[in-house]
């Protein structure tokens, strides 16, 4: 990674400067934060649930649906970016029927978000899925004695004490959002200003022998995300309950 700050920056911010002044380089960046963001936030709902049931409820098809949640990190993101494709396009079954209602998934932001959270989803799950193993599960039966309905107490006991946990989870997502390219350059189409993300605009760059400016905005992309994990790893060490 020094190799590319050295790259990107030996000769101050002309680089970096050089690389947002190209057509739909800032658009790039915007609409990588702005997907990343609700990326996190979709998934640290979806995530914690998902986590909650995995860890309180036994039911058949329990080991299947845990399978499930790790598939993203055993199979390439690009298969999720085609599985998209296949399943959202305008030729499939699904995308043509949401098209004629204007309702468009591939090759366009939805189809970007959806990729996303289906390549990020594990994050969460298994940063909530060990705190919520340590939780007491006396101080809910505890609650529901006391009359409390399953969603106060869940918002009331368990929440406070995942609060930190959901949170790193989200960090780690957004993270990881930030830098996904394998998904995000076959579900998106990649138009400029419109559906062009950041990581595949930095493909882009080093396609067209422009390493520097490739460089520099790289230098971006890993930076936010490096400060993410450091702030998550305090994160996880406060949520860790003493025994």
């Amino acid at each position: 990674m020094t190799a590319v700050v050295i790259k990107g920056f030996h000769g101050g911010l002309g680089s970096l400067a050089s690389a947002l002044a190209l057509p739909g380089a800032q658009a790039a960046i915007r609409l990588t934060l702005l997907s990343a963001a609700g990326t996190a936030a979709v998934n640290a709902f979806f995530g914690t649930l998902l986590a909650y049931v995995l860890v309180r409820f036994r039911f058949p098809g329990r080991g299947v649906l845990a399978a499930v949640v790790d598939l993203p990190f055993a199979i390439p993101t690009l298969v999720v970016g085609v599985m998209t494709v296949a399943l959202y396009g305008p030729q499939s079954p699904i995308g043509s029927v949401l098209e004629r209602y204007g309702i468009h998934v591939a090759f366009a932001t939805p189809g970007i978000m959806l990729a996303l959270m289906l390549v990020t989803l594990p994050l969460v799950v298994r940063t909530v899925e060990p705190v919520l193993l340590e939780l007491d599960e006396s101080e809910e039966e505890a609650a529901h004695v006391l009359g409390a309905s399953g969603a106060t107490t869940f918002r009331r006991v368990v929440l406070p004490a995942l609060r930190p946990a959901i949170v790193a989870g989200a960090l780690l997502t957004f993270a990881r959002a930030i830098g996904e390219f394998g998904s995000i350059v076959v579900v998106s189409g990649n138009i400029p200003g419109k559906t062009l993300t950041a990581p595949v605009f930095v493909f882009q760059l080093t396609s067209q022998f422009r390493g520097e400016e490739a460089a520099a905005v790289a230098t971006l992309l890993f930076a936010l995300p490096f400060v993410i994990v450091l702030v998550t790893e305090r994160l996880l060490k406060g949520a860790r309950i003493e025994p």
